[in-house]
């Protein structure tokens, strides 16, 4: 039973979730040094060993900046071998001393418990689920947590749903919440259903969504770990369809028929409007605003600035003179990661956005080449991961190195035509009759990707660099 609780059951844990939550992949440090942390929402969901504790927890850094992180965890007096990777730390006080605090969420009997709690509506007070679907959830699955390197954290029950945790809950209404309930009302074939959300009525946590509950799409790859196998192949000259030229094509236009087939949803479910001068100007100000603040992060940035400003600026004029451009609601954050090739054909997932933009930006309708210019630079991602992978396991004479390059750059080539051409045929705004948004947005998109790997990933910063330098020397 879910039992909200007053007692300060958390506080004696906070000494050791402290270090542990810094290590976390979904921990956003950019508020500076942590000053303080408490909780906000604290319930025992089950409160017989293995105890399983639900807690949302506030984090104050020292430049003000506060962010709230979701907890699910475990406790117990003797840790079993199978969980011994999942543990924090011993509890040094309170209620349960000397029990073994973990990660409940790799553990298939708590999340089981979890979801038999939901299921069965219990008294609030703790999380509680919204269901969106007549049809009861399945609680008889084994459940699983997958290992997928993500900003949040997803259980899988069976093979049929899939439990989505946000790690940093926002108050509702929440972006992909809005947007699969939308969808999956509309029968849209091209994105996952939705099952239910997950809240919490709990003082203080009133209105914040916890996570959501979606059919689940078992694929043996998404589409960035097939695509960069497809560039393996082409690279290498072993793939069996082209050897020399690989064969990812009639996938990438078939999934540029998706993404306009899911847009083409989203603006009947949500607002469309012309975007004015005035806004097209703001739009411009502001990417001018996000590439200064990225010259400061990456140094390198500053020799391209004034011509990709340049490419900011021809967007502004090219609204200002009467060419129409929309802004309606998008994916937000859309990449091969996010795709995902079912035997049923693509379907996209993930319509929370782009992790490192605010909530209002995430928000804000958005133009539909948005989405369009993050998965070309998915292509160039998977061209170069590809030509990498290839270098690591066998390091190719000086003349057959320049062949891998040009094939690499040759599948990239190919397949984002293949990608727009798909794209267009499926009622999309044609991005050849808009390249200058386009050189705009991918440009946006590219210092965005040079900021995100200097701070997480700086041995892949020349790839955006290198999108960089070759759009900066486009215009007109």
């Amino acid at each position: 039973m879910s039992v909200a609780v007053a007692e300060p059951v958390l506080e004696p844990l906070l000494p050791v979730l402290t270090p542990w939550l810094r290590t976390r992949r979904w921990y956003g440090d950019a508020g500076g040094p942590l000053d303080g942390i408490r909780p906000v929402v604290v319930s025992v969901v089950h409160d017989d060993a293995p105890v399983l504790v639900h807690a949302v927890l506030r984090t104050r850094h020292r430049n003000g900046a506060e962010q709230l992180y979701q907890l699910f965890l475990g406790l117990c007096p003797e840790l079993p071998e199978r969980l011994a990777g999942a543990a924090i730390a011993i509890v040094p006080e309170g209620r349960w001393q000397g029990w073994t605090v973990y990660e409940a969420t790799e553990d298939p009997a708590l999340m089981g418990v979890l979801l038999r709690s939901l299921a069965a509506r219990e008294p609030r007070g703790g999380p509680r689920l919204e269901p969106t679907s007549p049809h009861p959830l399945p609680v008889g699955l084994v459940p699983r947590l997958l290992t997928a390197d993500q900003s949040n954290s997803a259980v899988v029950y069976g093979d049929r749903l899939l439990f989505k945790i946000y790690r940093r809950p926002e108050p509702g209404p929440h972006l992909e919440v809005e947007a699969l309930r939308a969808l999956t009302e509309r029968h849209c074939t091209r994105t996952p259903a939705l099952h239910g959300t997950l809240y919490t009525d709990a003082p203080g946590g009133e209105g914040l969504v916890l996570g959501l509950f979606e059919e689940f799409l078992p694929v043996e790859a998404d589409g960035w770990e097939t695509a960069v196998r497809q560039v393996g192949d082409c690279v290498e000259g072993t793939g069996t369809t082209v050897p020399a030229t690989g064969g990812f094509t009639v996938r990438a236009r078939a999934l540029g028929q998706a993404v306009a087939e899911v847009h083409t949803v989203l603006a009947d479910a949500f607002p469309r409007t012309r975007v004015t001068p005035g806004e097209a100007a703001e739009e411009a100000r502001l990417m001018n605003r996000r590439l200064s603040l990225a010259v400061d992060e990456v140094p390198a940035l500053d020799r391209y600035r004034s011509r990709v400003s340049a490419l900011y600026d021809d967007y502004a004029r090219h609204a200002g003179r009467g060419c129409p451009v929309f802004a309606q609601r998008v994916h937000g954050d859309l990449h091969l990661g996010q795709a995902l090739p079912t035997a049923d054909g693509w379907r996209l997932i993930d319509f929370e956005g782009e992790p490192e933009r605010s909530a209002a930006e995430r928000a804000a309708p958005q133009h539909v080449l948005r989405d369009v210019a993050g998965m070309l630079r998915s292509f160039d991602y998977a061209a170069r991961a590809g030509l990498a992978a290839v270098r690591r396991s066998v390091e190719p004479a000086p003349g057959l190195r320049l062949r891998h390059i040009r094939r690499a750059d040759a599948w990239m080539v190919r397949n984002r035509r293949a990608f727009i051409a798909g794209y267009a045929e499926a009622g999309g705004a044609d991005p050849w009759c808009h390249p200058v948004p386009m050189r705009a947005f991918e440009a946006d998109k590219a210092v965005y990707e040079a900021v995100y790997e200097a701070r997480h990933r700086p041995d892949w910063l020349s790839i955006p660099l290198g999108a960089v330098h070759r759009l900066a020397a486009v215009r007109g």
